[in-house]
């Protein structure tokens, strides 16, 4: 070897490889490949995204990688290794040595993933334990309380001791983050880990995944939210109906997107557009021209006011017995046609609030008007006869369902006491169904049966089907892709122009806030720092506290580079 040559820095090995991955289900007679001939690899200090719509693939895929694809799934590659070794045909007590100490998993759903009867120190402990990887509980108890500070879950020594309803979608969330880098892992799968967040919570995140990668971690982000995907990714993957139709590295697929698909994904996205415009290429009903105008106009002050909050409070005791308070002075009202949008972090009071609105939490303090009559203030066998008016799309619309009924039950169960007959209601469902652009082949379906887009819009004709006045949004499109969130926030716009809707909109989005809403307030800590209309908000704002949440939400551009300068900050373009 001569002296003075400069020798190549070699790379290093590939920490996974996928080669032709095939998922079915079913029987050989009856069976159905959700996933075709994925191949790719991975090597530490990488991170491959993959992106695509509901059913596209992606959280099988995910799965598969770690032997939790389903017990009827078949599963078949030219190769599955990691590390060189093969992944195929493991033992369930093999696959447990590798799961959280080799290959951490984020899962999708904090709420269904978290055991509802054990508290979330013991959640996250769970692994330590089972590895041998403390060697006391006092240990643990320092270990957990750790995790929960490093993903920033405030006030950790309380959070440990609680159950996972008594914490908000975000803590959740971060939960399940924190116990999936419990033991470090080689490898971190993350499946939509950003969703429930709002966005101080999820820039946290977003830091903390980008130095797990910067420690020589590998990482597959799967994730609808393509801005959060282009500050991340160096490699993706875009997938539709099991197969990878675009894949390339991350400034090229933002930059220069070649198939139609992937231009149609980008082009969903709702920041940067202009207020109140079409979302999607083809609508899932025909939306009147107006609703297209790049400026959707307040509702003028004399309209009449449906909804007014007077000095809302309320308390709830922690794990201590200390009484807490949630919502601590909340005032606003929502006129005729108006849209209300309502952001803040994760347990900021906003769904606490929402359910003292819908008189599901009566208030401490405080009271609320509905129509310009008492609310709150009323028996609930009162205000029975009016609930009809007021109704509410959730964040979660299987948990909602009950999944033994089909989807002309669901909606016919909501529907005005007025249709009478079997038939009219028949009639009416299949109304509901057109209107929010389904087909009526689905009224047998139950809510298992399908897709997540599919399942939303069932749940605003549910919403809409007693003719209500005002509709709670409680983070009505988190959950969804970006190609079927642009679809259900097109329909929303509609249903307002059509059937003069008002809503509550609630979401830790800014800009699914900025894009739908006329007027917005911003919580904290339980109190409204900030209001007024949504272009003076974004624009304007008064408050440090807004200041901040705006400059958080990651924006993204078509003309960047890879990496952290693939995401701009929004501050108050427009």
């Amino acid at each position: 070897m001569s002296q003075g040559r400069l020798q190549p820095v070699p790379q290093q090995p590939d920490l996974l490889t996928v080669d032709s991955l095939r998922v079915s289900f079913g029987r050989a007679t009856d069976e159905k490949a959700v996933v075709r001939s994925i191949s790719f690899s991975l090597r530490p200090g990488r991170c491959l995204a993959i992106v695509g719509e509901s059913g596209s693939g992606k959280s099988v895929t995910a799965r598969a990688l770690i032997g939790l694809a389903g017990r009827y799934a078949n599963v078949h590659a030219r190769q599955l290794s990691f590390d060189g070794t093969s992944l195929m045909g493991l033992s369930d007590r093999a696959w447990r040595r590798i799961r959280g100490n080799e290959i951490g998993f984020v899962l999708q759903d904090a709420l269904v993933s978290l055991d509802p009867l054990r508290r979330i120190g013991k959640e996250i402990g769970e692994g330590l334990l089972l590895h041998g990887a403390v060697s006391s509980r006092k240990e643990l108890a320092q270990r957990v309380i750790a995790l929960l500070k490093l993903v920033g879950v405030p006030d950790p020594e309380t959070k440990a001791k609680q159950l996972p309803h008594q914490l908000s979608g975000g803590q959740r969330q971060r939960a399940l983050i924190a116990s999936a880098l419990a033991l470090d892992p080689r490898i971190l799968i993350a499946d939509e880990p950003t969703t429930a967040l709002d966005v101080t919570a999820q820039a946290h995140v977003l830091s903390l995944l980008e130095e797990t990668k910067t420690r020589g971690k590998a990482l597959i982000l799967i994730s609808h939210d393509l801005a959060v995907v282009s500050r991340v990714a160096d490699e993706i993957l875009v997938m539709r109906e099991g197969e990878v139709v675009e894949r390339g590295n991350a400034g090229q697929i933002f930059k220069d997107p070649e198939h139609p698909y992937t231009k149609q994904l980008l082009d969903a996205v709702p920041s940067g557009r202009p207020r109140g415009s079409r979302l999607s290429p083809s609508a899932i009903v025909r939306v009147p021209a107006r609703q297209t105008q790049p400026e959707v106009q307040s509702p003028p002050k004399s309209r009449p006011i449906l909804l007014e909050a007077t000095s809302l409070v309320k308390r709830f005791k922690g794990p201590d017995g200390t009484l807490r308070t949630a919502v601590d002075g909340v005032s606003f009202e929502l006129r005729s046609g108006e849209t209300l949008g309502i952001v803040g972090e994760s347990g900021s009071g906003k769904s606490t609030m929402a359910r003292m609105v819908l008189a599901l939490e009566e208030p401490d303090e405080g009271a609320v008007q509905f129509a310009g009559r008492p609310w709150t203030a009323l028996a609930e066998r009162e205000r029975r006869a009016r609930r009809r008016s007021l109704s509410t799309i959730y964040q979660d619309p299987l948990g909602s369902f009950d999944p033994r009924w089909t989807v002309g039950r669901i909606i016919s169960d909501s529907l005005s006491s007025d249709v009478e007959t079997r038939r009219k209601r028949q009639e009416r469902v299949i109304e509901l169904l057109d209107l929010v652009g389904l087909s009526q082949a689905l009224l047998d379906r139950r809510p298992l049966e399908l897709s997540g887009g599919q399942r939303q819009r069932v749940a605003i004709a549910r919403a809409i089907a007693p003719n209500p006045a005002v509709i709670v949004c409680d983070e009505p499109v988190s959950a969804l892709d970006v190609s079927i969130q642009a679809q259900v926030l097109d329909l929303l716009g509609y249903l307002k122009d059509r059937v003069g809707l008002s809503y509550l909109f609630i979401s830790h989005d800014l800009s699914v806030v900025r894009h739908i809403s006329d007027r917005v307030i911003v919580m904290r800590r339980g109190r409204i720092v900030d209001s007024g209309a949504t272009e003076e908000i974004f624009r304007n704002p008064e408050s440090e506290y807004t200041k901040s949440l705006i400059a958080a939400v990651p924006r993204l551009v078509r003309d960047h580079q890879i990496g952290r300068s693939a995401t701009i900050l929004e501050e108050g373009i427009a």
